[in-house]
């Protein structure tokens, strides 16, 4: 099928105009939306008021198809006028182009189209079930302020959470220093050492300036909350936690202290070019900066639930998962031990709705409007049930944050009457000042692109081998922790060992340490500690997946116990040598379970355990 030969008319308009069909709801609904996308290029009227300014068009034509007359006279209708006009915006002069070079493209679009008009009914009922009334293109400035003041609140709980532990974590006589560390990298490594692990405690590491980066990092935070400067503040919260990412090591390898990296550093491309973030002076969105946003929550929740199907556990197939996760995560809550006295059938309900969430809700995140909210709405509902069973510390947050981009303006409420309502993208020339942040939001989105689709990929096919392009790409991006791979509970654990540590003074009486937030003893419940992160409770449940041989840091947490180091041992809940070191410590690994529904009651007891193995035998300093 080829266009018709163009009709022209006498009485050209001063301006291209687009003539449909007033009293079609469907036509209606789709000229607004239109009307946005070309702006004041191009003019729109029913042909029940203009159809007399061109007779040469007869009626029964403008009641079957759009109609476009450009300036000169020339007629197209159908698929070629909706072509045409939307070819009158600058950026969307492909769409013309398409249509007149490409082959088979016209014939394609002329036949849906036709398709389309002979059933506007039907068409007009599906637009108001996936869009609603009002299908113009969303516009995202509510949405943009609540995620960066979100992202805000998150690096304050980080950086706040950090600062109570940092001393003995990583301070001067902390577990692990990281002058120490940095000493190593550099003897290792020598100038490239830097670019390898990009952190400003190369200039000073001491505890002082550990602390003046968790201070100014609460700082800043508490400035991209309050509005001011956000691009500047999301570049220094990126450095600034960048750098304490790397001198934490170990302890700040987690996924979701890589997920705020991420989120941060993309965050810095679709922030506002203003030194206030003002709902009265939004600047323009950057499509670019929200598409990398939503493909980082697209792939962050896919690769979640791909990779559980792809791992080899049988136990996400069969939906046996949660029989083991709410006793055998790293940190439970009381409502864990409350879901695991639950129903079989419940539990394995509840792993067909999580992998259904998070395989087949992130699709949704490019869909229409309606689809795309209900998906969000499924998304969020899945990070609060998981948030409430487990203490995953501000993860379920950062991703509620990112879920936050999915509801559009339109959601909150309509403009008020006489309120402009703003374009989606504002167009027209950008500033100087904005230029260049223009052209570094285009080179991120395509550095990272390949990356991440090579990392979606890589979900369902973990065997495939990266074209040594992309793998060297990605070595280089690696230490900036700006484009990564995700994916929680890959295998499920299936017992939990958990490791009592003690101390005695003469070898034959030995104390049990007790810690803050991980179980210990049997009588005590389920802690909550969620936003914060404990970080050396959590590395002592996977130091008992495997031995202090694969878990260095352990031997040096010990030495630390030995020693009384005030810093570690206020980690603890407790000292049992508070006012003498002791003279050995020793570390015995248990096997723990949650107690039956009635047990609490008849004993007072949460957990239960068997003695399992020697995890460290008893060493001393000397």
């Amino acid at each position: 099928m080829s266009p018709a030969p163009h009709r022209a008319v006498r009485a050209a308009p001063a301006k291209p105009l687009l003539i449909f069909d007033g009293n079609c709801h469907f036509c209606r609904r789709w000229i607004e939306r239109w009307r946005d996308l070309t702006g004041d290029a191009v003019e729109y009227a029913p042909f029940q008021e203009c159809a007399a300014r061109f007779p040469e068009i007869p009626p029964e034509d403008f009641e079957r198809a759009v109609h476009f007359i450009e300036t000169d006279g020339t007629v197209s209708k159908g698929a070629e006028a909706v072509f045409r006009s939307l070819g009158q915006n600058r950026r969307r002069k492909w769409m013309r182009w398409s249509y007149e070079r490409i082959p088979g493209f016209a014939s394609v679009t002329e036949a849906a189209y036709c398709v389309v008009a002979r059933h506007r009914q039907t068409f007009s009922f599906f637009t108001r079930l996936l869009w609603g009334n009002d299908v113009r293109p969303p516009t995202y400035f509510k949405a943009r302020r609540h995620f960066l003041r979100a992202l805000g609140c998150i690096y304050l709980i980080a950086f706040l959470s950090l600062w109570t532990q940092i001393d003995g974590l990583v301070g001067e006589h902390g577990i692990l220093p990281v002058a120490q560390h940095l000493q190593a990298a550099h003897e290792q490594l020598g100038g490239n050492a830097p670019l390898v692990l990009p952190t400003l405690c190369w200039f000073d590491s001491s505890n002082a300036f550990l602390h003046f980066l968790c201070a100014a990092g609460a700082v800043v935070s508490v400035l991209l909350i309050a509005g001011f400067a956000p691009i500047v503040a999301l570049i220094l919260l990126f450095v600034f936690y960048l750098s304490l990412t790397i001198a934490g090591q170990t302890f700040l390898s987690f996924q979701w202290d890589i997920l705020l990296l991420e989120t941060g550093f993309l965050a810095i491309f679709f922030a506002p070019c203003r030194w206030r973030m003002s709902a009265a002076r939004d600047a323009p969105l950057s499509r670019a900066g929200l598409f990398l946003l939503k493909l980082l929550l697209f792939k962050l929740m896919l690769m979640s639930g791909v990779v559980k199907l792809t791992s080899g556990d049988d136990s996400w197939w069969n939906l046996t998962a949660l029989d083991y996760h709410y006793w055998t995560q790293p940190l439970p809550t009381v409502i864990g031990w409350w879901a695991h006295q639950g129903p079989e059938w419940f539990k394995k309900f509840s792993v067909a709705f999580c992998l259904g969430v998070e395989i087949i809700g992130p699709l949704f995140i490019w869909a229409p409007r309606r689809l795309r909210h209900v998906a969000a709405g499924f998304l969020i509902f899945l990070q609060i049930v998981i948030a409430a069973t487990g203490n995953y510390c501000f993860f379920n947050l950062l991703t509620i944050a990112l879920c936050l981009l999915l509801f559009d303006d339109r959601l909150v409420g309509t403009p008020r009457r006489g309120v402009r309502r703003q374009p989606a993208i504002i167009p027209g020339p950008r500033s100087a000042r904005a230029l260049p942040l223009s052209v570094a939001r285009v080179a991120v989105l395509l550095v990272t692109l390949p990356v991440n689709a090579m990392l979606i990929f890589s979900a369902f096919r973990p065997e495939a081998q990266w074209p040594q392009l992309l793998e060297t790409l990605r070595e280089h991006l690696a230490p900036f922790r700006i484009v990564s791979g995700y994916g929680l509970f890959r295998v499920m654990t299936k017992s939990r060992p958990e490791i009592i540590v003690e101390g005695s003074t003469d070898g034959v009486d030995w104390l049990p340490y007790e810690f803050k937030w991980k179980p210990g003893d049997l009588n005590q419940p389920p802690h909550w500690a969620a936003p914060h992160q404990p970080r050396l409770d959590w590395q002592m449940w996977f130091a008992a997946l495997g031995t202090y041989r694969h878990n260095l840091w352990f031997i040096r947490f010990a030495e630390c116990l030995l020693r009384n180091n005030p810093e570690v041992v206020q980690l603890l809940a407790r000292n049992p040598f508070a006012h003498e070191p002791p003279r050995y410590i020793r570390a015995t690994v248990y096997e723990y379970r949650f107690t039956s529904w009635s047990e609490p009651r008849a004993t007072g007891a949460w957990w239960k355990r068997e003695e399992g193995r020697e995890y460290l035998p008893p060493v001393s300093l000397r």
